[in-house]
């Protein structure tokens, strides 16, 4: 049974097509999704309609696609508007929704959007789980257990960064902050109210408010204490415990080297439990190489292409490159921290042939451990004007996932920063191509 069209009513609610099959996309190709890449949509799945998208199926009768921009139900007669799944983390998504849009359609927000069809009584997306780890699940993020624990927490408190992880925890629901709180895993560091990159789809500042941001940056630079009152207990006494410089919620954490060094140093000497990790855009690999001398365990680097052209539209970086990057994750390598890629995918552009094979270059020449494949959260249309339509064959998520595992057995697919004993064996198992 193939999955069936959803579509939307100019109020929200959503109702599948009696006939008409569903359809993905991918860069700007449409198509019939495989069996293989729907799922049944997994816990902490958003559904959101594309105001302005009409949403196009597959007609088995005739053979042919069908834009759908004129629906009679019971009575009512309305233009459909598309709907998509923003699947949670660990799941990456393998098509975009099929959708037409007119020029004058709006400017979509920063979300995922994925293919969302209905069969046998249930969603099912386009997408496939890059990472069984279970720490972030919906199911340990209750926010009646959580409250309890940030209010007892930040109460009395002076610590201008422990108030905005509260905020975080409670208000944008940052998975990382709540840890923080429930005293465990991953706990995030922000430390950077400014950046030197201008990131079409940045989460945390959009100055040309053409979309909303996800959420306010950090407005302050935090003070060397208030970052070791949390970082230090954090370390001491939380479960697989990693403290995390370079959040969604600021800007680019190498600026604040020194801050940062400072911290690193000061941490050390207080204890040595716990990975201390940053996640960063790789610009300045002089300071990269400052925080390995200091006692950093993990870096995670992100791009969107191992091209720079392409790397470059969407960054826009400010005073570096993509070589940069480069020599910082080789850096990192070769002082044998834990290196791993946040790798922002998009399908039918990361899926290109060409896209894959630099990607695969990549890898081999700065030795990482890991690729995290991470959704690109931004409106499918704009990323496509900004990158541009290719002919370059497309070979699929599915397949360029494979490929990399093909050609690199000993590196790490995911989507998470890992714990310390998961560094400190794929630091001896570091692919080599």
């Amino acid at each position: 049974m193939m999955a069936k069209l959803i579509f939307a009513n100019p109020q929200g609610e959503i109702f599948d097509h009696p006939f008409l099959e569903m359809m993905g996309c991918e860069g700007s190709q449409t198509l019939q999704i495989p069996a293989e890449d729907l799922v049944p949509i997994p816990e902490g799945t958003k559904l959101f309609t594309m105001p302005g998208r009409l949403p196009v199926g597959w007609d088995p009768e005739t053979g042919r696609e069908v834009v759908l921009d004129r629906v009679e139900w019971k009575g009512e007669s309305f233009v459909p508007q598309a709907v998509s799944g923003f699947l949670p983390p660990g799941y990456a998504r393998t098509f975009l929704p099929a959708t037409s849009a007119p020029e004058c359609a709006p400017t979509l927000p920063l979300w995922a959007y994925a293919a969302l069809g209905w069969k046998e009584g249930g969603f099912f997306g386009a997408g496939v789980r890059v990472d069984k780890t279970a720490h972030w699940d919906p199911e340990n993020y209750d926010d009646r257990t959580l409250v309890p624990l940030v209010k007892k927490r930040v109460e009395n408190t002076e610590n201008r960064l422990l108030e905005h992880l509260e905020r975080c925890a409670l208000e944008y629901h940052c998975l990382a902050a709540k840890n923080l709180f429930y005293g465990r895993w991953e706990c995030p560091l922000p430390v950077s109210p400014v950046c030197n990159a201008d990131c079409v789809g940045c989460l945390s500042l959009q100055p040309d408010g053409k979309v909303p941001a996800s959420h306010e940056r950090l407005n302050f630079l935090p003070a060397a204490g208030e970052i070791l009152e949390i970082a230090v207990p954090h370390l001491e006494s939380a479960e697989e415990a990693v403290v995390s410089f370079g959040q969604g919620c600021e800007g680019e954490p190498l600026l604040q080297a020194n801050l940062i060094e400072e911290v690193i140093r000061e941490i050390r000497r207080q204890t040595r439990k716990g990975i201390i990790h940053i996640n960063t855009n790789g610009s300045k690999p002089e300071l990269v190489q400052k925080l390995c001398e200091a006692g950093l365990d993990s870096m995670r680097t992100s791009l969107n292409s191992a091209q720079a052209k392409y790397y470059a539209a969407y960054y826009r970086p400010k005073g570096y490159s993509l070589e940069d990057v480069l020599k910082s994750v080789k850096i990192a390598t070769d002082y044998g921290l834990f290196t791993s890629a946040n790798l922002l995918t998009f399908p039918g552009f990361t899926d290109r042939r060409e896209e894959v094979n630099h990607f695969l270059d990549f890898v081999k020449s700065t030795g990482l451990c890991m690729v995290q494949w991470k959704n690109l959260n931004m409106d499918p249309e704009l990323y496509k004007k900004m990158i541009g339509i290719s002919t370059d064959p497309v070979i699929g998520i599915r397949r360029a996932i494979a490929e990399l595992r093909g050609n690199f057995p000993g590196l790490l697919i995911g989507y998470f920063n890992r714990p310390s004993q998961v560094i400190e064996a794929a630091r001896r198992a570091r692919p080599r191509g």
